[in-house]
């Protein structure tokens, strides 16, 4: 094998490794989870004159459990479909998977 396709190999699979690090649903499912843990403790332990002043709604434990909700929808989502980088050809030439026109 050639320098020059040990070189291709492995940059396509850096950038698989940064495709899969960077990915949005990641990054914001991660912080989705931490805020709704945070917000969910701060609603389990609200106190009777907060929750008076939200009209006896807690609204930190069901706005916590959203967010929890949400952000364990981002991760398992990122989990059933991962992202999957272009192949080197498409990204070489910019066409994709497009069929060559008959001239």
């Amino acid at each position: 094998m050639s320098d020059y396709q040990h070189e291709v190999e492995e940059l396509e699979r850096e950038s698989a490794t940064a495709a899969r690090l960077f990915d949005v649903r990641r990054i914001i499912g991660g912080l989705f989870v931490v805020y709704g843990v945070i917000v969910t403790i701060a609603g389990l332990t609200a106190s009777d004159a907060d929750l008076r002043k939200a009209q006896d709604i807690n609204i930190n434990l069901w706005t916590g459990l959203g967010m929890l909700a949400l952000g364990l929808f981002f991760l398992v989502w990122l989990k059933l479909r991962p992202a999957v980088p272009p192949a080197a050809a498409e990204s070489a030439d910019g066409t994709g998977s497009e069929a060559p026109s008959k001239g």
